[in-house]
């Protein structure tokens, strides 16, 4: 997890780019965090920022 939302937008891509899968990022109260997207679930209470594409 992150405060910074560029910090968390740089590792986000990053991720996306080397492990050629949907990473989502998230803010979960002041904290920013990546995860791939099929690791999410709808009941997580997880304010999604942007998913990002490796396509």
């Amino acid at each position: 997890m992150a405060h910074d939302l560029s910090l968390a937008q740089s590792h986000a891509f990053h991720l996306c780019n080397n492990l050629m899968v949907p990473i989502t990022l998230f803010k979960s109260g002041d904290e920013f965090g990546v995860l791939p997207s099929d690791e999410l679930d709808d009941e997580d209470d997880l304010e999604i920022v942007h998913e990002y594409e490796p396509w």
